[in-house]
């Protein structure tokens, strides 16, 4: 039997015998009360010289058994005691009230009901069988002048008669117990199976809860009004999100409008073809960019009523990662050819256009306007150079030296040149969130300088009327340093986020490398960059390094 079930019907037992003192209790007032009233009976009236013992009895058996009640746990032991002791209380005021011929022998079928009550079907049989001794006993006793009867009858009776009327009890006491004992028995029986259903019940719940806590997938149920009512440990893991906080929640907190989704899914559950899967875009609690791939299924009462929704998900954001990572890296191998090319083809080449245009430029005048001509192919040569520098630079980055370097001074050494720069204005607000303490990592300091540097030009760029661009360096539990770069700009569509670390892909002129350039380096220092924004509401970029980063 569980432990909650046994406590159960421990308090359920200990409450009958509270029951039981009370009422003893009860009727010795009654008794104490029915002797000082003239009822114009004898055996009534007799009652009297008997009441006043008797209630002292029951109160002092009250007081014992009060205090049994409260310090011994043995609940049928005490249930036996005081019925042995009851049943010597009711022989007793039967003697005393006439024996064969009392009125209160009816006390007796109370004591067998209780008895079964208490007892169970055993105890309902003793109990008759020790009522029905105990009567024969007494009435034989006093009928034989063994013992000296309390109250004379009224009339003399014959011993037939006595005989006879002490049976017929007799037999009543034994047809009551077995009828007390076969309801006992088929309530403990009907006890017994609902006990035993009740801990199936138990462990088919515990059952259902276990394996819905072992799925790796996420899983949530909703109400018809689209709101969360459970999720399992697996969603709380993907989304970041405690089931106490989602409870309550619209599901769009977490996969955004499903109406058409939700249609589609329970038309092709009534067509019995399999449910379609889709893919959503969410935030984690932190805020990070989460890809959930999800399915939609009815949720089903006994009736075969929907009365919510089961949703199933995954966390897909890591897959399409990767792919995304592949296609780049296709991307980046042809940039690299692409750029091996140019810069055989087109530097050679390059240099001795601008080794003749300056031998040219010194046989002109500075005033002529063939020295201006001059002047302006000498700057685009250099400039085109530069183009083809970046683009070796990206595709050949050079050797990395890693040293034990402490990030929150390369944070502040780049704000500090950034400050400084033409492209701040009046209206431009830098700030930093820095820890106390110095943060190491073993990292490329330049490069490390050279991604901070590209993200804050990209960042000032998407801010041309003025804005905030803050920098936050903080240690999380995952194990790595996370640098967030967040500004308040122009933000950008998700299509252009997909794209945003893909070369060629600026919208502001210049080789369209940087912010590519900045993804190689945080990727060959182990480290993981991810891109949060909304057009209109400005753009938020988490770098995630490994504190024993080795490159």
């Amino acid at each position: 039997m569980p432990k909650a079930t046994t406590v159960k019907a421990s308090r359920s037992y200990n409450q009958v015998l509270w029951w039981l003192v009370f009422g003893r209790l009860a009727v010795s007032v009654f008794l104490l009360v029915l002797s000082g009233v003239p009822l114009g009976h004898e055996r009534f009236g007799a009652a009297e010289q008997g009441s006043l013992p008797i209630f002292v009895t029951v109160v002092a058996l009250t007081l014992i058994y009060t205090i049994g009640l409260q310090f011994f746990r043995n609940l049928p032991v005490q249930a036996f005691i005081q019925l042995s002791v009851d049943l010597l209380l009711i022989t007793w005021l039967v003697w005393v009230t006439g024996d064969a011929w009392s009125p209160f022998v009816a006390l007796y079928i109370i004591h067998i009901s209780v008895a079964s009550m208490l007892l169970g079907p055993k105890g309902a049989s003793f109990s008759s069988v020790a009522c029905a001794v105990a009567f024969t006993g007494i009435s034989i006793a006093t009928i034989t002048g063994i013992l000296r009867p309390f109250l004379q009858p009224a009339n003399e009776v014959s011993i037939f008669k006595a005989i006879q009327t002490v049976g017929l009890n007799d037999i009543a006491f034994l047809v009551v117990g077995l009828l007390a004992a076969r309801l006992a028995e088929r309530k403990t029986t009907s006890e017994v199976k609902l006990i035993a259903a009740t801990q199936s019940l138990a462990s088919l719940r515990a059952l259902h809860e276990r394996i819905v806590e072992s799925i790796r997938s996420g899983v949530v149920t909703t109400d018809l009004e689209g709101r969360i009512y459970t999720s399992n440990a697996a969603a709380e893991e993907i989304t970041g999100y405690k089931a106490a906080d989602l409870r309550g929640q619209d599901i769009s907190i977490l996969f955004g409008n499903l109406d058409s989704m939700e249609e589609e899914s329970l038309k092709a559950a009534a067509e019995g073809i399999p449910t379609p899967r889709f893919e959503a875009e969410c935030l984690t609690s932190e805020g990070l960019p989460l890809m959930l791939g999800f399915s939609i299924f009815p949720l089903f009462d006994e009736l075969r009523q929907t009365t919510g929704l089961v949703i199933t998900f995954q966390d897909l954001t890591r897959m399409r990662s990767l792919e995304a990572s592949s296609r780049r890296q296709d991307r980046l191998a042809a940039v690299g050819r692409v750029a091996a090319s140019i810069a055989h083809e087109i530097r050679n080449p390059l240099a001795a256009m601008r080794g003749s245009i300056q031998v040219l430029r010194s046989e002109v005048g500075d005033d002529s306007t063939q020295a201006q001509l001059m002047e302006i192919i000498l700057r685009e040569s250099d400039r085109l150079n530069k183009i083809i520098t970046d683009y070796l630079t990206y595709a050949r980055p050079r050797a990395h030296s890693l040293v034990n370097v402490d990030l929150k001074e390369l944070l502040s050494e780049t704000f500090t040149l950034l400050r400084h720069d033409p492209a701040i204005r009046e209206n431009h607000i830098l700030e930093t969130e820095l820890p106390d303490r110095p943060v190491m990592v073993n990292a490329d300091p330049s490069q490390l300088k050279q991604v901070f540097w590209n993200l804050a030009r990209n960042a000032l760029q998407a801010m041309p009327d003025g804005g905030t661009y803050q920098a936050t360096l903080e240690q999380r539990q995952n194990g790595k340093l996370h640098i967030v770069f967040a500004d308040s700009g122009c933000g950008m569509s998700a299509e252009q986020v997909e794209h945003l670390f893909e070369p060629f892909s600026s919208r502001t002129g210049g080789t369209g490398l940087g912010l590519s350039i900045v993804y190689q380096i945080i990727r060959e220092h182990s480290g993981t960059i991810n891109v949060s924004s909304r057009e209109g509401q400005g753009t938020t970029i988490t770098i995630g390094l490994p504190i024993d980063s080795s490159g």
